[in-house]
């Protein structure tokens, strides 16, 4: 069963609290979504780092439940 994008943003918000989260369904499916996170706590974090942390907060759905993830992240301003 697809993966429901308000599940999505908050399993994220749940992991990290002061984020913004942007969610789009990109092919209308409940498989194939596009994330964009921005958050404080990404500050001095390398972009991979930043995805860690958003893939982490979605414990291990990716792959499985949620079939994919276009993931943008980045910092408040920026």
């Amino acid at each position: 069963m697809p993966m429901d994008a308000h599940d999505i943003e908050a399993m994220i918000k749940a992991a990290i609290p002061d984020a913004e989260v942007t969610i789009r369904d990109l092919a209308g499916d409940g498989d194939h979504y596009a994330a964009t996170v921005i958050s404080e706590s990404f500050r001095g974090k390398s972009r991979v780092q930043q995805h860690q942390i958003v893939y982490r907060s979605l414990q291990g759905q990716m792959g499985g439940v949620l079939h994919a993830l276009a993931l943008q992240t980045g910092v408040p301003g920026t």
